[in-house]
């Protein structure tokens, strides 16, 4: 019996032996590097425990302006100090010189560190010039280093169109199971950043560290390590089409008029690509959904009144409708009979009737036009660059019909194609109401295309992708925007004429520019959303497109207020306001280039 006994707690002591080598096994060999099912790496976790560190960039990828201006990060040279260094004797005194402080400015500091820290000055890190950088880091302090730490901007630009990360454990293996990568990196929720995330992945931290004991002194003697991936080419940077000035004016325009909703789309003319887009309600990077903040209303299809006048303008230029002799009744409503008694202007020629934005004018020739080709609206959209999507896309490596903007909702003419066939849909339709739908990026599109005398490109926001080492890893081309028969040159010059005569003409929907620095052409908008306030007034879509100089067109400007009460809409002043101060911006670039510093 005893013998029996005896058995059984040997072979216990040999099951607990057997389990416990089993669970070393698996804490040593199997699963370093992803145990339990928070997959934690073991590795990692011992080193972090016996390891002090300072992250100086998580090396993911950023964004420059076209000037190659941080987006949303940047390097500020600043000078990292390590807590032993308050058990040791060294030449602080060098350090307070270089730096012009005091050196109990630097103790001071050291005393309360219980990790490395960036020596700071009040609330902000000191920034050192390169000179202090060398002369710091040539006399090899143990624990005294000058390196370039990455910092988010104070300031975020274009912060829709860039967008946002955040760790997501579960979407970084649905998008990248393949891959290995720390369940803490950020991903692209939003934007640039979700677009362009797989070429912005970190291939690793850099960072500053040194191993201690358990009193928090040097183990491994006293030198600091720098780590980093040793990527040459990584990370990369994406160059986008931005303007840094000008981003910020559109911005600080927006802020200055108040305007609720809606936004600012500015385009390079000759490139066709986004110098600035703001979008309002402003976002909060801290809690991006809050009020709508991270949508782009620039992006998302809208309802645009009388902008949409342009296309059966161009539809009915090229067809050969609207002659020179033949006139309209701009005293009636859309129907014909209907007397107009807000909008009373008589009979009117065709350019008269662009200039102050007839609406009986434009139903009829929409009728007219429909009666030949029940396509033909759509067509001649599509000739604009305004319909269906006006942001690049096309291959890029493994990746087909990549698209710079996938938030880029795409517009609609009609919601249902019967309607074509119905005389009051078409008419409605025709002044841009009814189910026409296109966002102010597409809008500005088609400004952008008039003012190339019809050549219509898709819209870029990033030129290229640069390597680490400065050298380009992809570029992005202009590209056509369509594969249809462009509006003639005779008919874009026509177009030109009409869109500047909404400024000259006395009784124009734009003659508050007439007085502008540029020469501008352009087209009004106000669209009936069929919402009102609490009070009972009506809620419209105000717009304004146009480009400038008018002679010899270089932006293309797009101003929008959504949803807004007639009698607040701001979106004349920030037309004007946001010219002038490009004028004005321009003045300063030319007298620096003459006269540079």
């Amino acid at each position: 019996m005893r013998k029996n006994r005896t058995i059984a707690i040997l072979l216990l002591i040999q099951l607990g032996i057997f389990l416990l080598i089993g669970r070393l096994v698996q804490l040593q060999l199997v699963s370093t590097e992803s145990f339990s099912k928070k997959h934690v790496n073991l590795i990692e976790a011992s080193v972090a425990q016996r390891t002090q560190e300072m992250v100086v960039s998580d090396g993911r990828g950023t964004f420059v302006d076209r000037n190659g201006k941080p987006l949303v990060e940047q390097e500020i040279p600043v000078l990292v100090l390590f807590p032993f260094l308050k058990t040791m004797d060294w030449p602080v005194e060098t350090v307070a010189n270089i730096l012009h402080v005091s050196d109990s400015t630097i103790v001071a500091q050291i005393q309360q560190a219980k990790e490395p820290f960036v020596f700071s000055s009040g609330a902000e890190p000191f920034s050192l010039t390169d000179a202090q950088m060398d002369k710091i880091n040539k006399l090899h302090l143990p624990g005294v280093l000058a390196v370039k730490k990455q910092y988010p901007l104070v300031r975020l630009y274009a912060a829709q169109l860039i967008g946002f990360t955040r760790e997501d454990p579960q979407l970084l293996r649905a998008r990248y199971g393949d891959r290995s990568l720390s369940p803490q990196t950020k991903i692209g929720i939003h934007g640039l950043q979700k677009a362009f995330d797989e070429f912005l992945l970190p291939e690793g931290e850099t960072r500053l560290l040194y191993h201690v004991d358990a009193e928090g002194g040097p183990l491994f003697g006293i030198d600091v390590k720098y780590s980093d991936p040793g990527n040459p080419f990584y990370p990369i940077s994406v160059q986008t089409t931005i303007d840094r000035d000008l981003q910020q004016m559109a911005e600080d325009v927006l802020e200055e008029h108040q305007l609720k909703k809606g936004g600012v789309v500015l385009l390079d003319v000759a490139t066709n690509s986004i110098l600035a887009m703001a979008s309002r309600p402003a976002m909060n990077p801290r809690d991006p959904y809050k009020n709508n903040g991270a949508e782009n209303q620039m992006l998302l299809p809208q309802i645009p009144g009388s902008v949409f006048k342009t296309v059966i303008a161009a539809a009915a230029i090229e067809t050969g409708i609207a002659t020179k002799r033949r006139t309209f009744n701009c005293s009636r409503k859309i129907d014909g009979t209907t007397p107009d008694t807000e909008h009373a202007y008589g009979m009117l020629s065709f350019e008269k009737s662009f200039a102050v934005s007839c609406n009986n004018a434009f139903a009829t020739l929409g009728k007219q036009l429909v009666e030949q080709n029940k396509d033909i609206i759509e067509q001649y959209a599509q000739k604009l660059g305004l319909y269906p999507l006006a942001g690049w896309q096309g291959d890029v490596y493994h990746i087909a019909d990549f698209r710079q903007l996938p938030e880029e909702k795409s517009g609609t003419i009609w919601y249902d194609k019967s309607d074509k066939y119905v005389p009051l849909a078409v008419a409605q339709t025709s002044i841009g109401q009814k189910n026409v739908r296109v966002s102010p990026l597409a809008v500005a599109n088609m400004m952008a295309t008039i003012a190339r005398d019809g050549e219509a490109k898709q819209v870029r926001t990033v030129s290229k992708m640069v390597y680490k080492n400065g050298t380009t890893f992809f570029t992005f081309p202009e590209q056509p925007f369509t594969s249809e028969e462009p509006i003639s040159l005779s008919t874009a010059m026509k177009l030109k004429e009409l869109l500047r005569s909404v400024v000259t003409d006395e009784r124009g929907t734009g003659r508050r520019f007439q007085t502008l620095p540029y020469a501008v052409a352009g087209k009004s908008g106000t669209a009936q959303t069929g919402k009102t306030t609490p009070q009972g007034e009506a809620l419209i879509n105000k717009w304004f497109a146009g480009y400038f100089p008018a002679q010899s067109p270089k932006y293309a400007l797009v101003v929008v207020d959504l949803e807004s009460p007639s009698s607040q809409a701001v979106t004349n002043d920030v037309f004007d306001d946001l010219v002038k101060r490009i004028y004005e911006w321009e003045a300063k670039q030319n007298a620096q280039d003459v006269n540079p510093k």
